[in-house]
């Protein structure tokens, strides 16, 4: 009588404990789904970038060795026959200026294949972070309003970390009014003594509302250049999903000081 009046509990129990167990594994396999999906997201990313860089550095030595190579033998030449045959000289020294246009042309034609579509900065002046108040009017009249925090004490930076902060900035920011739910932005720039800290926050759905949020950084090429851009000065760079809604990207650039 024990026995029967027992066995539905235990019977109850067995089946809430595979049950349990059951879920459990299920979590797991889809964690470990995931992390294998996002090394392989990763893996390819890296590799695009290798490829990429192994192909413009073998255009670069294609164009500069070739031209470079021509214009030195045709100095040379010119050099010798300089005071004996004019004639010869100037034609040398013709062909070093037609190599040296050729150059020219080619590194334009490669710089234009690299510079992004429809960019509008080509013959602008060069971009900055005193011009920062600029683009924040554009985004405002594009619709996405922007708050910006500036800490710390205002110096004059290295071009390169200048720009490289501009574009940080713009980067994030077109990402947040093209993928982002466009109500609302924060910008903070950081000025101290060995660091220029950037961070650009920006409203969206949350991940745990269970919503699926866009990618912000669409097929991550401006994401992927942007690190590399900070990693040349020694900087780090982080873009990543805020738990509670939207994107936040944040970037350390060091600073030189005498």
């Amino acid at each position: 009588m024990w026995f029967l009046v027992a066995l539905p509990t235990v019977v109850a129990a067995a089946f809430a404990l595979a049950y349990v167990q059951a879920r459990r594994a299920h979590t797991r396999a889809l964690e470990e789904r995931g992390w294998l999906l996002e090394r392989e997201r990763e893996t390819a990313a890296q590799s695009a970038v290798d490829a990429e860089r192994a192909r413009i550095a073998h255009d670069l030595h294609d164009i500069v060795s070739h031209n470079v190579s021509v214009m030195v033998i045709q100095t040379g030449a010119a050099r010798q026959v300089l005071a004996t045959a004019p004639l010869d000289a100037e034609a040398a020294m013709l062909a070093v200026e037609a190599a040296g246009r050729d150059t020219m042309a080619e590194l334009r034609h490669l710089l234009g294949v690299l510079a992004p579509k429809g960019d509008s900065d080509v013959l602008s002046p060069q971009p900055s972070l005193a011009r920062l108040s600029e683009l924040i009017d554009r985004m405002a009249f594009a619709g996405l309003a922007v708050d910006v925090r500036i800490s710390g004490e205002a110096c004059s930076l290295p071009t390169g970390v200048d720009v490289t902060a501009y574009r940080i900035i713009q980067e994030a920011l077109t990402n947040a009014l093209r993928h982002g739910d466009g109500v609302k932005a924060e910008v903070t720039v950081r000025y101290a003594e060995h660091a220029l800290r950037v961070e650009v926050l920006n409203t969206g759905t949350s991940v745990l509302t269970g919503g699926r949020p866009p990618a912000p950084e669409g097929d991550g090429r401006g994401l992927l250049g942007l690190k590399q851009r900070v990693a040349v000065y020694g900087g780090q760079f982080d873009a990543r999903r805020r738990l509670g809604g939207g994107f936040r990207v944040r970037a350390k650039l060091p600073l030189e000081r005498p």
